[in-house]
């Protein structure tokens, strides 16, 4: 009985909803014609940083040469 009590409770909620509590997201929010240039700018900067840093890495460690290492000497090679 406690089950079925509950559900009629939840239903006479659900249909005393006032629509007045609803959001008006575009209230809050302005969308323009410039807003997907901007999405497209954002995400055309967010993935193409990694990949310019990526390539100033990989051109810059070849620059950078180890010291030549002494040849070790050998012994009977007079």
């Amino acid at each position: 009985m406690r089950p079925a009590l509950r559900a009629t409770a939840l239903a006479l909620l659900l249909l005393q909803a006032n629509a007045g509590y609803a959001i008006d997201s575009y209230r809050y929010l302005h969308v323009s014609i410039e807003t997907p240039w901007m999405i497209f700018i954002f995400l055309l900067v967010a993935v193409f940083v990694p990949f310019v840093l990526m390539l100033i890495l990989m051109w810059r460690q070849p620059m950078k040469k180890p010291a030549p290492h002494p040849k070790p000497k050998r012994t009977g090679d007079e």
